[in-house]
């Protein structure tokens, strides 16, 4: 598996209440979300509002990163869900 994550684009999901990210695997491109309370608990903090969300995503990008490594497999899933 070829996961990276050229683009740092994300996007707050106000339905979901997460942060939606993209990686790619090889030309394949693979949808991630981040559910709010898993950013709130990873900064220890109760904020959920999307400024909040984004900031927290940004702050701890690269270990959502690893943790998007460790969930994905090489199925036709259409997105993972970090929660």
């Amino acid at each position: 598996m070829a996961l990276n994550f050229p683009n740092p684009s994300r996007s707050y999901d106000a339905s979901r209440h997460c942060v939606r990210f993209w990686g790619y695997d090889e030309s394949r491109e693979v949808s991630f979300r981040v559910s709010g309370v898993f950013l709130a608990q990873l900064a220890r903090d109760h904020a959920l509002d999307e400024e909040h969300q984004l900031a927290l995503f940004d702050q701890y990008r690269e270990q959502i990163y690893v943790l998007a490594h460790d969930i994905y497999t090489d199925d036709p899933r259409h997105t993972y869900v970090i929660e």
